[in-house]
């Protein structure tokens, strides 16, 4: 079973998504990874849903990926004496550690040293989703004096953003490393690191991971774009976490953050998943607006590798429909003659080394002789990658013997993967390639196709092949 599209669906799985037969559903309709959300659910729950996936994945025979997205700081005040209090406009109100004792219409616990530690006098603190702000007068150690700038009722447990301020806080907590480790002893092949705002905090997580997974940036602080470049050299592909973006961020900058993040994952042939409310009227309802149709529709324009669904699968009433409707824009995008025109438009010129020289040769011989199909045979993905970052107009076969290889590149534009066994040598695998693109129909007797590969195999990163071959 193969998708016919190039951009592909990341889907959340949820209580609205966690039974078999709702899984299977979800990949017949578009999915090509899954989305385990730890910030709910227990490990036992997300087990379940992993063995579930891998099941479901031998029976279709497609390599379904895994992206497993952990908390990260989430930084929340205290709890209330007599439950939510209206903070007002223009009055005063207290943060300070004492979480000890309950807040009130005056004051609240906010058990966060790393935000006091940060703060400064004219700073701005968000609360529950930036629906109330307020403005630090006063600040030290311990407490923060702040005026309320927009108020409104406030309730326990309610998020905390502050904008504009690195925090000195490490991406992952220690419930974070918990469930990594869990994660990855389930063999899981993506791990999203969540509120990252500095290389080193991709830095700090590839050390715990070792290669054993893929490491996707969720850029949602402003603190991460003022160092954009720096976290894509570190990471292996990005999400564009619009929900915590838009809080700390006014909302009308985030459209152009989100094309100029594509833009630079493109360039560098990084994966890029556009995240957050994509589709959310479909949590209660069986269609989308039209404005979110454009939404989706505006990040295929633009190239992106993936577009992902959250609550709409985790725990909306139609979960398959929301990803079949995702499938079907991405489908009606794709088809539309000026689709192929903005991708060629937003095409950049490929790195001075052999890997970007290959990826690029194989996309003008692609193009030249209108072959039927290109194949990376691939050990770490990275040939792939290279032919991904040129989004051709054939499709890609992404040829690995590494099943993990092969449940990554499900995220990669236009790539679809196929697990393989090892070759012997070049002519061997240009027979498996051959074989390939007839089996997976990408191909007839009599069209050409064309073969990236790396020699000697195995070796990551080494792509430096390229060969032209005819379907018998």
């Amino acid at each position: 079973m193969q998708r016919p599209c190039n951009a592909k669906i990341v889907a959340t799985l949820g209580p609205s998504s966690a039974d078999r037969a709702t899984i299977e559903a979800l990949v017949r309709a578009g999915a090509d990874v899954f989305r385990l959300n730890f910030s709910h659910g227990t490990h036992a729950d997300h087990q379940q849903r992993l063995d579930l996936i891998r099941s479901i994945e031998a029976d279709i025979g497609r390599p379904i990926g895994v992206l497993l997205d952990l908390q990260g700081p989430k930084l929340r005040v205290g709890t209330f004496a007599g439950g939510p209090v209206k903070l007002v406009e223009g009055a005063a109100f207290r943060l300070d550690l004492d979480r000890d004792m309950p807040g009130d219409a005056t004051r609240a616990p906010l058990p966060h040293p790393e935000i006091f530690a940060a703060l400064k006098p004219g700073a701005e603190l968000l609360l529950d989703d930036g629906r109330l702000r307020l403005k630090v007068e006063k600040c030290g150690k311990d407490f923060a004096e702040t005026t309320v700038v927009n108020g409104g009722m406030l309730s326990d447990r309610k998020g905390v953003n502050v904008p504009g301020v690195v925090l000195p806080l490490s991406a992952m907590t220690t419930k974070d490393r918990a469930d990594l480790d869990f994660g990855l002893t389930l063999g899981i092949d993506w791990i999203a690191l969540s509120f990252v705002q500095r290389a080193a905090d991709i830095v700090e997580a590839q050390a715990i991971i070792q290669g054993r997974a893929g490491i996707v940036a969720k850029l949602e602080k402003p603190a991460a774009i003022e160092c954009l470049d720096e976290i894509l050299a570190a990471t292996d592909a990005v999400m564009v976490a619009r929900g915590d973006l838009g809080v700390e961020m006014p909302a009308e900058q985030v459209p152009a953050i989100q094309k100029r993040i594509v833009r630079a994952c493109r360039k560098l042939g990084k994966p890029v998943i556009v995240a957050t409310q994509m589709l959310e009227s479909m949590v209660g309802a069986p269609v989308p607006t039209r404005a979110e149709a454009s939404d989706v529709a505006t990040a295929i324009y633009d190239g992106a590798d993936a577009v992902m669904l959250s609550a709409e699968s985790a725990s909306g009433k139609f979960p398959v429909e929301a990803v079949a409707m995702m499938d079907r824009i991405i489908a009606q995008t794709e088809a539309d003659p000026h689709y192929r025109d903005a991708i060629d438009a937003s095409h950049t010129q490929p790195s001075a080394n052999t890997p970007d020289a290959i990826g690029w040769a194989a996309r003008s011989v692609a193009g030249l002789l209108d072959v039927a199909a290109m194949v990376a045979y691939t050990s770490s993905g990275s040939s792939a990658l290279r032919m991904a970052r040129e989004r051709p107009r054939a499709p890609i076969i992404g040829m690995t013997p590494r099943r993990e290889t092969a449940r990554r590149l499900a995220l990669v534009w236009g790539v679809n993967p196929f697990l393989c066994n090892d070759v012997t040598g070049v002519d061997d695998m240009t027979a498996r390639a051959v074989a390939t693109a007839r089996q997976l129909n990408f191909a007839q007797p009599g069209q050409t196709i064309v073969i990236a590969a790396g020699v000697p195999f195995g070796t990551p990163g080494s792509t430096n092949l390229l060969r032209i071959a005819q379907i018998d």
